[in-house]
């Protein structure tokens, strides 16, 4: 059944609450986030606000929800284009994806990524799953490449990581790597998310690095190798055409 004009009312205003509420954690971070401020900007009372959004902390959930779903829409949509390609291609692919929309949302990432907002407690059973999403696709990666023998081996030994942890993994999201593949994969990613964080936010100062984009390329080469990715086969030379004698 078609929505109500009540019904399409209200989901106008969810969103317009919402569009507001990235703008002003634009403006002034997750932590200076409030209704009211909200609510001035939409035109209405704030009581009027509260009978969609209850609290600041559910809207947060509500930015954080939007946010881990757009940033693994779009890294889906990306690696859509590359479904054929090698695994190192695709795990550049998921990479820089990252970055480019980090890049265009730098306060929708430092809501996801960076420091966690003071007194906000997320609710696991609203954000895990969206918030799991770009993960779970980073490790689906790494362990197609491991079943099909493509991933190269850790050299030498590790550390021993905590196995119990490993083996519920494995259990529950249907992994098969040893735990020396599951530990480099979480390394990876720590390595994939700091990188992008560090760019973001200006960690190493604005005149230490002049192309980010090489600096970032470099680090994605050197995290693929880590993971053990191979590097794309080269093309097979093509046959260049003979040379046609001369006319006359």
């Amino acid at each position: 059944m078609s929505p109500t004009p009540r019904e399409r009312a209200r989901a106008q205003t969810e969103r317009d609450i919402i569009r507001i509420a990235r703008a002003h954690l634009a403006t002034g971070g997750a932590a200076s986030l409030s209704l009211r401020a909200v609510a001035r900007d939409l035109g209405v009372v704030s009581s009027a606000v509260y009978r969609y959004v209850r609290s600041r902390d559910e809207l947060l959930t509500l930015l954080l929800v939007e946010g881990y779903t757009e940033l693994a829409d779009t890294v889906d949509a990306a690696l859509e284009h590359v479904a054929d390609q090698d695994d190192r291609t695709r795990f550049y692919t998921l990479g820089n994806a990252m970055r480019e929309w980090a890049k265009s949302e730098p306060a929708m990432y430092a809501l996801l990524y960076g420091t966690p907002v003071p007194g906000y407690d997320a609710p696991g059973e609203q954000t895990t799953g969206p918030g799991t999403r770009v993960i779970l696709t980073f490790a689906d990666l790494v362990e197609q490449a491991y079943r099909a023998g493509r991933l190269a081996p850790w050299p030498g030994t590790t550390a021993p990581g905590p196995s119990s942890d490993y083996d519920a993994m494995r259990r529950d999201l249907v992994l098969t790597g040893d735990d020396a593949t599951i530990g480099r994969t979480f390394l990876a990613w720590h390595a994939l998310i700091g990188a992008v964080t560090a760019e973001l936010f200006g960690q190493f100062g604005p005149d230490t690095f002049s192309d980010p984009a090489a600096l970032f390329a470099q680090q994605l080469s050197l995290i693929a190798d880590t993971l053990g990715l191979a590097e794309a086969p080269l093309p097979p030379e093509q046959p260049q055409p003979a040379c046609r004698p001369p006319l006359g």
